[in-house]
């Protein structure tokens, strides 16, 4: 029970961050990037700043080396600012800025935890991203068809930290309308996870209360305060 339960967060967390940096690529400058890559960046990041609000549905691919077919995850996901809301089969996730609620599904269980340091670069995708602007070097690779017939910019995070987890991230922003279609992060374990984004609203403008887990529609929950 532990270790799926464990399986699961980690599963949930990865995404949560993969698909905010997407979303939030747009949000804070790059120095380091290409003209051509900061050009585009600069436009998402006003069409995000403009957006007040976005729902989107989504496609979570997990692949490890050792599998031959990727574990698919879908759900919906819920931003504003640095707050989301996500939503999966197995799980619920709340994160109002400062504290974050997973409840599990299966178990009924509320995690509870106010992430910092190291934990809020897993969360926070503010955060996340000053530590890419500092440690990342960026590359423009043109553009490209995503699965979904799209035309597509390509643009790869390559880490400059050689004790970092991650090997690179891959960005795939819609040339159409600027907001993310796609990204994956590859691990140095040989794990990728690839996040394919649909049905994205923007102008949803959602309540504070949206981003906060309410115990009344939970009843027999089990909080678990890790704070």
């Amino acid at each position: 029970k532990v270790k799926n339960n464990m399986r699961k967060n980690k599963i949930n967390s990865v995404f949560a961050v993969t698909f905010l940096v997407v979303a939030f690529v747009c949000g804070l400058p790059f120095m380091a990037l290409g003209q051509q890559a900061q050009n585009i960046l600069d436009k998402a990041s006003q069409k995000y700043n403009q957006s007040n609000g976005i729902s989107a549905s989504f496609s979570l691919q997990v692949r490890s080396k050792a599998s031959q077919k990727a574990e698919v995850i879908e759900g919906t996901i819920q931003m504003k600012g640095e707050k989301f809301t996500l939503k999966t089969p197995d799980s619920y996730t709340w994160y109002d800025g400062t504290t974050q609620w997973v409840y599990m599904e299966q178990t009924g269980e509320v995690n509870v935890s106010k992430p910092v340091g190291d934990e809020l670069q897993l969360t926070n995708p503010a955060v996340l991203l000053t530590t890419y602007k500092k440690g990342f070097t960026t590359k423009y690779n043109g553009e490209s068809t995503n699965q979904s017939g799209k035309k597509v910019f390509d643009i790869t995070l390559l880490p400059k930290n050689r004790k970092s987890d991650i090997s690179k991230i891959e960005l795939r922003i819609d040339k159409l309308t600027y907001f993310p279609a796609s990204v994956t992060v590859t691990s140095k374990n040989g794990v990728s996870n690839t996040i394919l984004i649909s049905k994205l609203k923007t102008g949803v403008n959602q309540s504070a209360s949206i981003f906060v887990f309410d115990e009344r529609k939970f009843p027999g929950a089990e909080i678990i305060d890790l704070r």
